[in-house]
């Protein structure tokens, strides 16, 4: 009997493939609920309080850079080999940031990490993208997003065990064992899959120009919230400057041979509404993973474990709503009618959750949050099928790194916006502390009806392509005794 798949692989093959994918998206999704819990007896130890947020800000910079860059460079050099050495990395840069001395060793150490963590958190979709076939995918895409919310329950709970036990160090030297067995799992498992006709040329102006955009604009976002510290002429040349390297960028990339980011890949309606589908749906998350904690500790006076623990329905609604997502789009092959029905959710979830108030009782708020989580949740499978499902193998790693980059972009992007809307609120309003603390929460969730009903407008513009059931990967390019031959 064959197993279901492109090329009939064996399943227990594809355990061991998704065993190893999912261990190394593992050893990066961690990291963000780990450094929360850990971050403020860092900052106490290294003395750093008014760089709080630069380990985080370099880590998240790094990260969207080498999405893109790596997701290119694995195309030339292959999947697995880019793989490996962005768990080395991610690795060896942990063990650096355990040993820091200062905050500023931490900031670069984290920089550094972020360039691992950007790698694994895109590389494992890109190889399921190719080894199964468009319906298949789906399903496997979904499971694999269960590992993001398995680190969001879990990596709150871990990071402070960690802490109280053996030290901060601890939450970066954990990453060491973990980093080893995936680096084992994925050298056993997967196959150096290798695509045709690539010129091994790498595009070092784009390279260049796209990196100092993205990190002028990052700055010039960090900076922005405190106008006393950073004068007003400084914030706008730093825009300035990353307009001006955005344009040589797209300038660049249009001369290339092997583009990090091609143009044409904009030529299509369906990668451009999946980028900023997938833009939109990460700031809407994001939108209840930051304020409903907020809420429930700084209005509804909860501790910081109880507010942890009521996330938890939020993110197994996330979890289950991935893979039952991804299982409908293998069963039926459509797509669109699932976009529609997500912005739908999230706009459900978004609109409720505006309406909290100092009288709203927890229940309620597990339940707005709750639908907030299936809407977010069915985002994962979703924009990677719908753009993969419009290029050809060639494309495949670039259009899905792409996809991730967006999705990035829409956390650097509406984070900050979600912060200017709440400081604004607070210092204009005549309100008491705590009501003012909810009229901005509520107006932050206000902005983020406005982002849903756009995303709603725009799923109504993707085109629809069935998805198939050929194989992305030819039989022969299959190393012998992983395919199981039918009966």
């Amino acid at each position: 009997m064959s197993y279901e798949t492109p090329y009939n692989l064996a399943k227990d093959k594809i355990i061991m493939i998704m065993s190893g994918l999912m261990v190394g998206l593992l050893v990066a999704a961690f990291d963000y609920s780990i450094m929360a819990t850990a971050m403020p007896r860092v900052i106490c130890s290294l003395q750093g309080l008014e760089y709080y947020v630069w380990p985080f800000t370099s880590y998240m910079l790094t990260s969207t850079i080498s999405i893109i860059i790596f997701g290119k460079l694995s195309d030339i050099y292959g999947r697995k080999h880019i793989l490996i050495a962005g768990i080395i990395t991610f690795v060896i840069s942990s063990i650096l940031c355990g040993f820091s001395t200062n905050i500023f060793q931490l900031v670069l150490f984290r920089g550094i990490q972020g360039i691992g963590g950007g790698i694994l958190i895109s590389l494992p979709f890109i190889i399921v993208g190719e080894i199964f076939s468009a319906r298949e995918r789906a399903k496997y895409m979904g499971i694999m997003a269960t590992v993001f919310a398995l680190a969001d329950v879990l990596g709150p709970v871990l990071g402070g065990v960690i802490t109280d036990n053996f030290g901060w160090r601890g939450v970066f030297f954990v990453n060491v064992p973990i980093g080893i067995i995936a680096v084992a799992l994925i050298l056993y498992s997967i196959p150096n899959f290798k695509l045709p006709d690539i010129k091994k040329v790498i595009d070092y102006t784009g390279i260049i120009t796209f990196t100092l955009a993205l990190s002028s604009m990052f700055l010039a976002l960090t900076i922005a919230g405190d106008l006393n510290a950073f004068p007003l002429v400084e914030i706008v040349g730093l825009f300035l400057f990353s307009a001006s390297m955005f344009i040589l960028f797209i300038q660049a990339e249009k001369k290339a041979v092997e583009a990090i980011l091609p143009m044409r890949l904009f030529k299509n309606s369906i990668f451009c509404v999946s980028s900023i589908e997938s833009l939109l749906s990460a700031a809407l998350m994001f939108s209840g993973v930051i304020y409903v904690p907020l809420f429930s500790q700084g209005v509804l006076g909860m501790s910081a474990t109880d507010s942890g623990l009521l996330m938890i329905p939020m993110l197994f609604s996330l979890t289950l709503a991935s893979i039952i997502t991804g299982q409908i789009i293998s069963w039926t092959g459509k797509y669109k009618k699932l976009v529609i029905a997500e912005f739908i959710i999230i706009g459900i979830g978004v609109v409720l959750l505006s309406t909290m108030n100092v009288n709203t009782p927890y229940y309620l708020l597990v339940a707005y949050s709750t639908v907030l989580g299936i809407g977010s949740g069915m985002a994962y499978p979703l924009f990677n099928i719908t753009a993969q499902n419009a290029f050809n193998l060639r494309d495949i790693g670039i259009v899905t790194a792409s996809i991730r980059f967006f999705r990035n972009i829409g956390t650097i992007l509406f984070v900050p916006v979600f912060g200017y809307i709440m400081n604004l609120t607070l210092m204009s309003s005549t309100l008491s502390k705590t009501q003012a603390l909810v009229l901005s929460i509520q107006n932050i969730f206000l902005a983020a009806i406005i982002l849903a009903l756009v995303g709603l407008i725009v799923a109504f513009f993707l085109k629809e392509i069935p998805l198939g059931e050929d194989s992305p990967i030819s039989t022969e390019e299959v190393p012998e005794g992983w395919v199981e031959k039918a009966e």
